[in-house]
């Protein structure tokens, strides 16, 4: 608890060791385990990842968390730092999990190795303590077939969240009918599946084909590809289909939603007649029933973004412990206390993630 709040952290990472993915991985796929220069069997799995921004994140990450750093970000550091930023509960999602299931040509068979693996290894991470540490499992989207059997044995962990990434994966949109079973079964076991992004992918990312900096990839890929995710999940009616689904688009700011569902409704109101039979409702109706955004406590029109869409939809989460983290959550709070009132700060640190996540 933190200035009165009691904080789930509804989007924090680990660092997988790369020794893990050697051990977790089947024998039949071990030879493709990943090196620490990011390559399987000698090639690169990431794209336009410099060696200065390589050199300038792992400092970074160093000078705040040293000790956690020297620990390789282990279950007892990942729980220490939730302690020293008054966090009581924390999401768990990967970082080079990210980028490894993001090469478009992988084998389907490899990457679901790679996903049984990482899952694995995930579970036994937040054994440690599993209270307040909580998995995001993977899914395989290269293996629409694998997807469902993975998403059961996930939720014998007891988890009650997948990770997909937004963009398209061997050419399908998340709406692509080949998913379907997958959106069926997340509402059926009541999983929620929160959309991540994660620059320098070897997927289809908005930006990544005319910049090549991090700054301009960066600023384009998160929250432009979760602005094509929702618009998938609207115009190819996974949100009508299934109305209980619960999705989240994480790390991505939330001012860009106002103007996103303006636009949609606006599209929709002019072209309902050529989405009628998979869009039933205006864009926006859709996202407040169902849908939930992780904003940035400094983003300076929070209180407008509520006004427009309500205070039920936004949830927090710290990024803990990637290069663009903040480990200062008191002035998190304080920010998000000269726009909001505390019952509204209270409902997007605790109440919203413990409805996302099927805490309550």
């Amino acid at each position: 608890m933190l200035k009165g709040y009691q904080i789930i952290d509804a989007d924090s990472h680990v660092y997988e060791p790369f020794e893990m993915w050697r051990d977790y991985l089947e024998p039949a796929f071990k030879n493709f385990a990943p090196s620490i220069d990011l390559k399987i069997d000698n090639e690169v799995i990431v794209h336009k990842l410099s060696n200065e921004v390589k050199v300038a994140g792992t400092k970074q990450i160093t000078q705040i968390y040293p000790v956690s750093a020297i620990n390789r970000f282990d279950s007892e550091s990942h729980v220490r730092a939730m302690k020293e930023m008054g966090i009581d509960v924390s999401f768990i999602y990967p970082t080079y999990g990210l980028w490894i299931l993001a090469v478009d040509s992988m084998q389907p068979a490899l990457a679901g190795a790679f996903t049984r693996a990482y899952n694995n290894w995930l579970q036994d991470f937040c054994s440690y303590n599993p209270q307040i540490l909580k998995g995001v499992g993977l899914i395989n989207l290269h293996s629409p077939e694998e997807m469902v059997t993975e998403l059961e044995r996930i939720a014998g962990f007891g988890w009650k969240a997948v990770m997909i990434r937004p963009n398209p994966v061997k050419g399908r949109l998340l709406s692509h009918p080949s998913y379907e079973p997958f959106w069926t079964k997340c509402e059926q076991l009541g999983i929620a599946v929160a959309i991540h992004e994660g620059t320098h992918s070897r997927l289809p990312t908005t930006g990544a084909d005319r910049f090549n900096t991090r700054f301009a990839m960066h600023a384009c890929s998160h929250p432009m590809e979760q602005m094509m995710a929702l618009l998938a999940l609207i115009e190819g009616g996974v949100l009508e289909r299934h109305p209980r689904l619960r999705i989240s688009f994480m790390e991505s700011g939330c001012g860009w939603l106002p103007y996103w569902l303006w636009r949609l409704d606006e599209e929709y109101r002019n072209l309902q007649w050529e989405i009628e039979e998979t869009v039933k409702m205006k864009p926006s109706e859709y996202f407040r029933r169902q849908c939930f955004i992780a904003l940035e406590p400094s983003e300076p029109y929070l209180a407008e973004i509520i006004q427009y869409i309500g205070s039920d939809n936004l949830i927090f989460g710290s990024d803990y412990p990637h290069m663009d983290h903040n480990p200062d959550i008191v002035n998190q709070i304080i920010a998000l206390e000269e726009q909001l009132s505390p019952k509204t700060i209270k409902k997007i640190l605790w109440d919203n993630p413990a409805c996302f996540y099927g805490l309550i």
